[in-house]
Order: C-alpha cells, then sequence, then structure tokens
C-alpha cells in the first residue's frame, strides 16, 4: 500500500510558484515605469542599426531618472550626424571630396631679414639638387625613340615606379602643355612607345586632331583659372582651362606624366594644381620653368618671388614628389630675374615623381 505524500509539501511547492511569478511581475512592472521604449528618431534605426539604449546613465551626468539629460541627448544627436556622414552615398566615381585651398603655405624667410642674395641661393641650390636617384631617364631603350628631340625631357623609367610598367602594357598616358613649339619629337616617341597622348596648344587650327592611334592635339590651353562665366565663348581671345576642368570633361583620372613648357605660366599652373590636389593624380611632372620674370601674375618685390617660386616647389615635396633630374639650359639667356646674376640661367627643365603613385 503506497505511503501518503504530506499535504503541506504540496502547498509549499504552490507558493514558491506563486511567489517567483509575483517577483517576476513586479521587476517587468519596475522595468516598464523607469525605462519606457522609445521609438528611435535616428535615421540609421529605421535601417535596422543598433540603437542607443535610452536608460542606465551613470552617475553625475544628469541622468536623474528614467529623462535623459540634455547633454546625453546632444551625444546622441552627434552620434548620429556621424552615423549618416558614414552612410551618405560617396561621390561619383568614387572619389573623395577635395579640400579647398585658396594660398599655398610659404616658407619662412631664408634670412633673418628679406634679402634677394638668400633667397636665390636658396632656390638654386634646391632645383640643382636632385632629391632620388634615377637611372633610367630617357627614352633609349623604347621602341619608336628618336634622339632628335632639341630638350631633355627626362621621365624615370626605374623599375621600381609604375610608369615602365604602364608603358609595357600600353595604359599609360601623357599630357603635354604648350605653346606654339614645333618640337613635339617627346610626344612622337611616347605615342610610338604605347601611350596615349593629349597635347594641349591654342595654336592649332582644329579643335581636335588625331594623328594615329594614340596621339590627339587639342586646341586649348591649360590656365590656372576657368573661364568667367558671365563672358559669352564667342568673346573669349583663347579657349582656356584648367587641368583639372580638363581632366573631367575628358573623364581621365589620372595621368601619368604632365610635360609643361608655357613659357612663365608654369607658376601658377603649378599653383592651381597643389591648391586643387589635383596634382595628387599626376605620376610624373616635367616641367619648364622661367625666371627671367616673376610670370604671369606673380607680384612682389625680387626676394617675395623668390620666396614664391620655393614655397611652390617645397609644397611638391609634400606631396610626396622627388626631383630626380634638373637641366640648366646654357643656350638660353643667362639672366635671373632680369639680372645677370648667381650664375643662373633664365630657364631649367625640371622632372619630379610621385613615389605614391601607383
Amino acid at each position: 500500500m503506497p505511503k501518503e505524500r504530506p499535504l503541506w509539501r504540496g502547498a509549499a511547492f504552490r507558493l514558491c510558484l506563486l511567489s517567483a511569478a509575483l517577483f517576476l511581475c513586479l521587476q517587468l512592472g519596475m522595468r516598464r515605469t523607469w525605462c519606457p521604449e522609445e521609438k528611435s528618431r535616428d535615421p540609421a534605426a529605421a535601417r535596422g542599426a543598433r540603437p542607443v539604449p535610452r536608460c542606465g546613465a551613470a552617475p553625475g551626468r544628469g541622468g536623474g531618472g528614467g529623462r535623459p539629460s540634455e547633454g546625453h541627448l546632444r551625444a546622441e544627436r552627434a552620434a548620429g550626424q556621424r552615423r549618416a556622414r558614414l552612410l551618405r552615398p560617396a561621390a561619383p566615381g568614387g572619389r573623395r571630396r577635395k579640400t579647398v585651398r585658396w594660398h599655398i603655405e610659404l616658407q619662412p624667410w631664408a634670412s633673418p631679414t628679406p634679402s634677394l642674395n638668400y633667397e636665390a641661393s636658396r632656390f638654386l641650390k634646391y632645383i640643382s639638387t636632385s632629391q632620388i636617384s634615377c637611372e633610367h631617364t630617357n627614352l633609349n631603350s623604347l621602341k619608336g625613340y628618336s634622339k632628335t628631340a632639341k630638350k631633355p625631357w627626362s621621365i624615370c623609367l626605374d623599375e621600381r615606379f609604375s610608369l615602365i610598367h604602364r608603358i609595357r602594357s600600353k595604359q599609360c598616358r601623357l599630357y603635354s602643355l604648350g605653346l606654339g613649339n614645333d618640337d613635339n619629337q617627346f610626344e612622337l616617341s611616347m605615342a610610338n612607345s604605347g601611350c596615349e597622348v593629349h597635347r594641349f596648344d591654342p595654336s592649332i587650327k582644329s579643335a581636335h586632331i588625331q594623328e594615329g592611334r594614340r596621339l590627339w592635339y587639342h586646341r586649348l590651353s591649360i590656365d590656372w583659372r576657368d573661364p568667367n562665366p558671365a563672358i559669352a565663348a564667342h568673346k573669349l581671345h583663347s579657349n582656356t582651362k584648367k587641368l583639372g576642368t580638363v581632366l573631367n570633361e575628358f573623364g581621365h583620372q589620372k595621368i601619368d606624366v604632365l610635360k609643361a613648357d608655357v613659357e612663365s605660366a608654369e607658376w601658377k599652373i603649378l599653383e592651381n594644381l597643389i591648391l586643387e590636389d589635383v596634382v595628387e593624380q599626376i605620376g610624373q611632372l616635367v616641367f619648364e620653368v622661367h625666371m627671367h620674370w616673376p610670370g604671369f601674375e606673380v607680384s612682389g618685390n625680387d626676394s617675395t618671388v623668390v620666396r614664391y617660386w620655393y614655397s611652390l616647389l617645397r609644397e611638391l615635396e609634400l606631396k610626396d614628389f622627388r626631383l630626380f633630374h634638373t637641366y640648366k639650359d646654357l643656350s638660353k639667356p643667362q639672366m635671373f630675374l632680369k639680372k645677370e646674376a648667381f650664375n643662373a640661367s633664365s630657364c631649367y627643365t625640371l622632372s619630379w615623381v610621385n613615389t605614391r603613385w601607383k
């Protein structure tokens, strides 16, 4: 005959269950009272982002009860704005938004008081000293090379830089800026070597001329500013545009080599390339610089002008460009700001390589 279970045990068990249920209800009620659920106003939450907790503020931060403090709300709004910026669609083409600069940073004076002698000495030493060595600086080894070029347009073809590899794979691009110069052997050689070559010269007769598969001529002058939109196109004396504008219109993201012989406009063009970060889209620069006068729209006394020239070239260095070749043209007048001084030529050809270029 089975032994009977004491009645007090069953009653005790039911009492325990009832107490546990009552405690759970109390906890839920307190949570609903002290931390009411709120719909997030953050757009990111509507897209499935994890909501920011509304309660449990740390002591001493104004988190009295369930109402968030004003400081906490400001922090939440700032976080929401940061998330919105991260979720904002990128610019077309995946390019980052460029920072607008209006002036370059001028370097300190070369001496305690402004002095042309000190400025000229520093500048001429700078452009006469290579910053990086490059063993292969001409087109001798490339197909289509011609030795009839009048000037040493040197480019760096060392294996550690990408230009020689892009030439071999027929993927390189050259922009050549000129003003009625008949010496186009460098451009022909680069085109025959497999580069896509665009030469900009306002003196040609047609708007666009194609010679062969890889060489184009454009009746266009590269300037440091775009035309004034208030002036009708037919009233403009010439068709001028900034290089960044031309790149956008042509749909080109990069230039492997930019060659420029623009008769003293190079200083302001170079300044524009730096200020608008267009220079970061260029692999190598080959510029003929002129120093017999300050250059177009370059103002100031002689020492100020030379300081400005030097500061421009130092900006290139800050952009990871390194000077690898310099050529002093002895066929030109040996003048420096209209003076026969400093053992300087009025014309130098300088070549830089962008060490970050890929």
